[in-house]
C-alpha cells in the first residue's frame, strides 16, 4: 500500500479529525474505509444508532489480537536467538499487555479518531486506557483485512515494536524500580497518592514515588495504578541520569 502524501478530505469522525488524517498519519491508505471506520467505532456509539446501525470494532480487535500476538512472536524469535521460551513468553506478553497497547496508541492519538455514544463520552471513553488499547488492535484487524499480512507487520513494527528499550522501561517501571531501590541498592520505596481531581466519572489521580525521604518521581494518570507507574519511569530516569542501573 502507498504511503500518504498528503491530507486529505472526507468522513469525519470527531472534532475535526478526518480519516485520511489517520490514514496518513500509520502510512497506510485503506482500499476498505469502511473497515477503518468500524476498528474506530465504539459498541455504545453503535448501539443508539436506531437506523443504518453502524458495526463496531470488537470483532476486529479479536482478529488484531491474533495477528499482534503472532507478528510479536516472530519477532522476538528472530531478535533473540538465545533466549528461552519462558523469557520470551514473558516479554510478549509485556509487549502486548492493555497499558502497552494504550501508551502506543496515545503516540497515534486514536482516541481523537473515535466515535462513542454519548455516555461513553461524558465517562471518560476517549481516555480509558482499556478502550484505546482494544482500538489498536482492531485497527490492526482493519489493516490486516484490508492489506493482508505485510502491511499490518509493518504497522506493529513502526507503532508497537518500535523503541523497545525505552518502552519497556516504562511497561516494566514499577517492577524495574522496585528491584533497583529494594534488591540493588537496599533502600526503602514508597509511594503516596498526592492528589486526585476531577469528576467523578474522569477523575484524574497523582503519585509520587520516594526513596527513603527523597522523592524521585512523579507521576498523574486515570488510575492509581497508571500514576504510580509513570511516576516510577520518571523514577528511573532519574536514577539512569545520575549513573544508577
Amino acid at each position: 500500500m502507498p504511503l500518504i502524501g498528503g491530507r486529505m478530505r472526507g468522513n469525519m469522525i470527531t472534532g475535526g479529525y478526518y480519516l485520511p488524517v489517520l490514514e496518513e498519519r500509520i502510512g497506510y491508505r485503506f482500499q476498505d474505509p469502511s473497515l477503518l471506520r468500524q476498528a474506530l467505532t465504539h459498541s455504545s456509539f453503535s448501539n443508539e444508532q436506531k437506523i443504518n446501525k453502524q458495526k463496531h470494532y470488537e470483532r476486529l480487535e479479536f482478529l488484531g489480537d491474533a495477528v499482534l500476538e503472532l507478528v510479536t512472536s516472530e519477532f522476538l524469535y528472530r531478535h533473540n536467538p538465545q533466549m528461552p521460551e519462558g523469557e520470551l513468553t514473558k516479554t510478549r506478553a509485556a509487549l502486548v499487555c492493555e497499558p502497552a497497547l494504550a501508551f502506543c496508541s496515545r503516540v497515534l492519538e486514536l482516541g481523537q479518531f473515535m466515535r462513542f455514544g454519548r455516555g461513553e463520552e461524558l465517562t471518560g471513553g476517549r481516555k480509558r486506557d482499556s478502550i484505546v488499547a482494544d482500538a489498536m488492535e482492531a485497527v490492526i484487524g482493519a489493516i490486516y483485512l484490508d492489506g493482508g499480512m505485510e502491511p499490518a507487520r509493518d504497522f506493529i513494527h513502526r507503532f508497537v515494536l518500535s523503541d523497545l528499550e525505552d518502552k519497556q522501561l516504562f511497561y516494566d517501571s514499577k517492577t524495574n524500580l522496585q528491584e533497583l531501590i529494594q534488591g540493588t541498592l537496599k533502600k526503602e520505596l514508597r509511594y503516596v497518592e498526592l492528589k486526585e481531581y476531577g469528576p467523578e466519572h474522569d477523575k484524574t489521580f497523582v503519585a509520587e514515588v520516594y526513596m527513603e525521604d527523597e522523592k524521585i518521581g512523579t507521576g498523574e494518570g486515570r488510575t492509581k495504578k497508571a500514576a504510580e507507574q509513570k511516576a516510577a519511569y520518571e523514577a528511573l530516569l532519574l536514577l539512569r541520569r545520575r549513573g544508577i542501573r
